[in-house]
């Protein structure tokens, strides 16, 4: 069984709240079954913005980068992705030392 967008999106910004990494929700997407963009904002004018990806080789489901680069950009990328999927969520985190968390256990799989 597969947890809804909401569920993991409500588990991931209490896990960003922990360590202390603001963060908060810019587009709420579809309850169950929306897909979950990551903004990464490290406050100087750059960002990066990650998408979940499926590997049809080994299964495995994993983080990777959308877009990167100057602000301004990454907001046209995501801004594009939620034309083509209006039931996307985009989540943006705010953190100088460029933390996300999505490498740790539990949110990375």
């Amino acid at each position: 069984m597969r947890l809804t967008a909401e569920f993991w999106v409500h588990a991931y910004l209490a896990r960003l709240r922990l360590a202390d990494i603001a963060a908060f929700v810019v587009a709420h997407g579809d309850d169950t079954a929306g897909a979950v963009l990551v903004k990464l904002n490290t406050l100087d004018g750059q960002a990066m913005a990650y998408q979940r990806s499926f590997d049809l080789m080994s299964g495995a489901r994993t983080w990777v980068v959308l877009a990167e680069g100057p602000e301004a950009d990454v907001d046209a990328a995501l801004t594009r992705q939620r034309s083509f999927d209006p039931d996307a969520w985009v989540i943006e985190v705010e953190d100088r030392q460029g933390r996300h968390l999505l490498d740790e256990p539990g949110l990375s799989d």
